[in-house]
């Protein structure tokens, strides 16, 4: 498995990748992805086997707050996972996010993906305390916008 920044001509399979996530990930359009990997390739790894996409993270950087990169996307195609493909892909972005000094990075996740909180706590995610336990998760209401409550997951990149 190689692991390379998101470029253009990858676009096409991660936006096929990223279907096969929903409900939980929403596709973007190909003009999001052309900024990813035209601004954000540092954060947006991809993991290519024989040439195919097996895995993505779709990650930023904040402006606002540059010790923070926001994780926005991870997804592995369902015929690989169990073989560490998004624990190889967050690596490569905790590897830039601590190059840059950064000393959060951080992701959300619909209350009810239980698949999501088991995955992100075994790769050493913490749960912060949000203003709600649901099913034993910690949830803050409105994160996202009124009515788009989320779990919030919190990792140390150094």
């Amino acid at each position: 498995m190689i692991v390379t920044p998101l470029h253009q001509d990858l676009i096409d399979q991660v936006r096929d990748l990223m279907a096969l996530g929903e409900p939980y990930i929403r596709v973007r359009t190909h003009s999001d992805y052309w900024l990813y990997a035209r601004l954000f390739s540092n954060t947006c790894p991809v993991a290519l086997l024989d040439g195919n996409v097996v895995g993505a993270v779709i990650a930023f950087r904040s402006q606002d707050n540059p010790d923070e990169i926001y994780i926005q996307d991870v997804m592995t195609h369902p015929d690989h996972r169990g073989q560490h493909v998004a624990s190889r892909l967050l690596a490569t972005v905790r590897e830039q996010a601590a190059a840059w000094g950064c000393h959060r990075m951080y992701l959300t996740s619909e209350p009810d993906n239980t698949t999501a909180h088991a995955t992100w706590t075994h790769l050493g995610f913490d749960n912060p305390p949000g203003d709600q336990l649901v099913n034993g998760v910690w949830v803050t209401t409105d994160f996202k916008g009124p009515g788009k409550d989320r779990a919030v997951y919190q990792l140390r990149p150094s």
